[in-house]
C-alpha cells in the first residue's frame, strides 16, 4: 500500500458516497429532530453497504463472473425501484401531512436498511475494477471507502437537519423528492 492507493480508495469512496450524502441529507430534511444514535445508525449502515458491496462484487468476479455480469445490467433498475418507492411514500406522508406542524415520516430500520442497499449497490462494479487486487487491498479499500462514506452521510444528515428544521411543513415532500430523482440518477447513470 501506498500513498497513490491510498489516494485513489479516498476519491473512489467519495465519489461512491454521494448518493448516500444526498439520501442522508434527505432523511436528515424528513425527521430534523432525529437523534444522535439514529444518525450514527443511518451513516453506519450506509457506510457498512459501501464497505460490503465492493468486497461482494470481488468475490463475485474471482467466483462467478457470468452470473455476476447480468446482475450488473440490472442495477440500476433495483436502485430506482427501491429508491422510488420509499421517495414516493415520503412524497404521499408530505402532502397528506402538509397542514400539520410535525409529518409523522419517521424513519425506520427497515427503510434505512433499503436506503442503504439502494445507494451502494452500484458499488458492486468496484469489483471489477479490483479483482487483480490481493485479499488484503480489497479489503482495505472496501473499508476506506465505508468509513469515508459514514463521514460523508454524518455531515448530510446534519445539513438535512439544519433545513428540515427551517421547512419542517415541506421538508418531507422534498426530501421524497430527492430520493426519486436520486434513483432516476443512478438508472440513468447506469444505462448509459
Amino acid at each position: 500500500m501506498n500513498l497513490v492507493f491510498f489516494t485513489e480508495a479516498v476519491l473512489l469512496g467519495t465519489g461512491l458516497a454521494m448518493d448516500a450524502f444526498s439520501v442522508s441529507a434527505a432523511d436528515g430534511l424528513g425527521e430534523p429532530d432525529m437523534s444522535n444514535k439514529k444518525a450514527l445508525l443511518i451513516a453506519g449502515t450506509f457506510g457498512v453497504f459501501q464497505f460490503l458491496m465492493p468486497l461482494i462484487g470481488f468475490i463475485c468476479v474471482r467466483s462467478f463472473a457470468e452470473t455476476f455480469g447480468f446482475f450488473y445490467g440490472i442495477i440500476p433498475y433495483i436502485s430506482l425501484l427501491l429508491l422510488g418507492c420509499i421517495g414516493a411514500k415520503m412524497l404521499v406522508e408530505g402532502i397528506k401531512n402538509k397542514d400539520d406542524d410535525e409529518a409523522d415520516g419517521k424513519l425506520t430500520f427497515f427503510v434505512i436498511f433499503v436506503q442503504g442497499i439502494a445507494t451502494a449497490i452500484d458499488a458492486l462494479s468496484v469489483g471489477f475494477a479490483i479483482a487483480d487486487y490481493t485479499v488484503k487491498l480489497a479489503v482495505t479499500e472496501s473499508l476506506i471507502i465505508g468509513i469515508i462514506t459514514f463521514f460523508i452521510c454524518i455531515t448530510g444528515i446534519k445539513i438535512g437537519k439544519v433545513f428540515g428544521n427551517r421547512f419542517k411543513r415541506t421538508a418531507s415532500v422534498l426530501g421524497g423528492t430527492i430520493l426519486i430523482f436520486i434513483g432516476f440518477e443512478i438508472f440513468i447513470k447506469g444505462i448509459i
